[in-house]
């Protein structure tokens, strides 16, 4: 789901012409495009959507809507790991969540590089040494 998000501007700059901002959505900072408010400042609120601010949004309105979106999870929807979110909706936990310096674990069938058994796909070589294109 995309959501219009509020976030607070933490700086502002230029890159390639175009007038951009670091922006924070409770704790997570992105990069903003500022071209449709050109006359943001740093320490102002605004609705960001997909990489754009759209609106000017006073502090309190943009702290009531964080908190809401933080305990609806939404926050951690938009912002969190696509492999951790990918993880738990398949009801498996991701390998790294509790332990970082943790290998994954190997790969069933004896597959080195992860891949299992009779789903792997040959290399382009090994078409071609088979009769293959």
């Amino acid at each position: 789901m995309c959501l219009a998000v509020p976030g607070r501007v933490l700086d502002i700059g230029e890159r390639d012409g175009t007038r951009m901002a670091t922006v924070d959505f409770g704790g997570v900072q992105k990069e903003v495009c500022l071209e449709y408010l050109p006359d943001l400042q740093v320490g102002e609120y605004a609705i960001v959507h997909v990489g754009f601010a759209l609106q000017r949004l006073d502090e309190e309105s943009a702290r009531q809507t964080l908190e809401l979106f933080a305990q609806l999870g939404m926050l951690q929807e938009e912002f969190g790991d696509p492999w951790e979110q990918a993880a738990q909706a398949g009801g498996g936990e991701w390998p790294f969540a509790d332990a970082p310096d943790a290998a994954p674990d190997a790969a069933p069938d004896g597959a080195a590089d992860g891949v299992r058994g009779h789903d792997a796909v040959p290399a382009v070589g090994a078409a071609r040494e088979e009769g293959g294109r």
